[in-house]
């Protein structure tokens, strides 16, 4: 069997990717669901457990450090040893920062605490069983951690620091055997946008991004299983996110046209 945990798997990315491992592995694979919602959660492990998999629901905050070691404990000792860790929880933010109020900056670090501080919690504790196995670790970053989004420069700045804190782990790791595949989604077809921070700190309730060209997510959890399977170092979705990374070395003032011009016009800097 092997043994996977994927945090922030109630919906979205996190989990199709449970249920896309339970159709290829079947009752070879045994599953650790976290995220804050139980209710989904079990949704999510139901639809695995049908492709016989076997599943552990774990309710956790990751913005909690002993959580995600009691994450890590209880899917071990459910399980016997770890394959893989899946960092997918994650929270997403659009404001102009000249709109952000003094008193509302915190969130700025309330967003920081998830997307990095999660993910390092949840490895940190993770690392000795995945030197055991010489398993890997997974970081679902995005398209805004390779090149600066206007607009995002909260979210932006948390997925810069996962980018960095993976690429330098990936070398510590690489003498023991444990493999580090960082994925960077662009727009995806998942509801993470409209629950997403506004300048006040609350759920956005709309995207602030152009969705015509959203990669279904299917198609996102996919090439990212393509990417554990291959231990790729990296898996940078679409043309344009590939174009993007390397263009912003040789025509960075083009690269700022084109992340201005995927934001909607109402939310434009004037």
């Amino acid at each position: 069997m092997k043994t996977f945990i994927i945090t922030g798997a109630s919906d979205g990315i996190g989990a199709e990717l449970a249920r896309q491992l339970a159709q290829r592995h079947g009752a070879e694979a045994g599953l650790a669901l976290a995220a804050r919602k139980e209710t989904q959660l079990e949704e999510v492990a139901r639809a695995c457990r049908s492709h016989g998999s076997e599943v552990l629901v774990v309710p956790t905050d990751v913005t909690d450090p002993a959580q995600c070691r009691a994450l890590i404990e209880r899917s071990v000792e459910r399980f016997g040893w770890l394959d893989a860790l899946v960092n997918n929880a994650g929270v997403s933010a659009q404001a102009l920062f000249e709109q952000v109020q003094p008193e509302d900056l915190g969130w700025y670090e309330d967003l920081m605490r998830v997307n990095l501080w999660g993910s390092v919690w949840c490895t940190h504790a993770a690392l000795p069983h995945l030197k055991a196995s010489r398993g890997q670790v997974v970081a679902v970053s995005s398209l805004a951690g390779l090149v600066g989004v206007p607009g995002r420069t909260a979210y932006s700045a948390s997925k810069f620091a996962m980018t960095g804190f993976f690429e330098a782990l990936r070398a510590e790791l690489k003498p023991a055997g444990v493999s580090v595949t960082t994925a960077y989604p662009g727009v995806v077809a998942t509801q993470i946008r409209y629950r997403g921070l506004n300048a006040a700190g609350v759920a956005a309730g709309a995207s602030g991004l152009k969705e015509d060209d959203a990669m279904p997510v299917e198609v996102c959890a996919r090439l990212i299983l393509d990417g554990m399977n291959a231990r790729r170092r990296e898996v940078v979705m679409s043309t344009k996110g590939k174009l993007g990374r390397y263009l912003k070395l040789l025509a960075p003032g083009l690269v700022e046209r084109m992340a201005l011009a995927a934001l909607k016009d109402e939310v434009k800097p004037r």
